[in-house]
């Protein structure tokens, strides 16, 4: 990024190779159409492209990058007047399949568990645990990309933890 900052636009495809699929996986749980997704992707480019002289030199990309994309997904709902989705209306979808049909009815039934006890969670509770567990931020990443301090994704993601625990049962989020 540092490369890409400094005016070498040849950089741009290392910077998108690193970052692209990552951004795209965000993006997808919280748009319900593809379309939409893909455009917000590109948009966050954009962004990042146009913002490019102003990036701090040794600062991390990742949450640079997340950042602009959530302030994108927040926009976007903001527009639409519809809520950012907390999760895939189908979550089955991106379990692995089975060969046996009492896992893949086990599997479904343990996802939509899942997903209602994402949906249910505050936004600030839910993204935090999105962000560490669902994109594999660190602590710090998380932090930046919220705008709040270490301290503050922690206990967010420990309310997360508790809640879903709590509905679900610990064997399922432990594992």
């Amino acid at each position: 990024m540092e490369r890409y900052a400094a005016g070498d636009d040849t950089a741009f495809a290392v910077v998108y190779d690193a970052l692209a699929d990552r951004l795209h996986a965000y993006l997808r749980r919280h748009v319900r159409d593809l379309h939409g997704c893909d455009d917000l992707l590109q948009e966050t480019f954009l962004r990042m492209h146009k913002a490019r002289g102003t990036f701090v030199t040794g600062a991390a990309v990742l949450p640079w990058a997340f950042a602009i994309a959530r302030r994108l997904v927040v926009d976007r709902a903001r527009r639409d007047r519809l809520a950012p989705a907390g999760v895939d209306d189908d979550p089955v979808t991106l379990l692995p399949a089975s060969d046996r049909p009492e896992h893949v009815v086990e599997a479904r039934e343990a996802a939509r568990r899942l997903a209602r006890a994402l949906a249910r969670l505050p936004e600030s509770q839910r993204t935090a645990f999105e962000l560490l567990k669902q994109d594999g931020l660190t602590l710090a990443e998380a932090a930046a990309v919220l705008g709040v301090s270490v301290t503050a994704v922690k206990l967010r993601a420990h309310r997360a933890y508790e809640s879903i625990r709590a509905a679900l049962g610990h064997e399922m989020v432990s594992g």
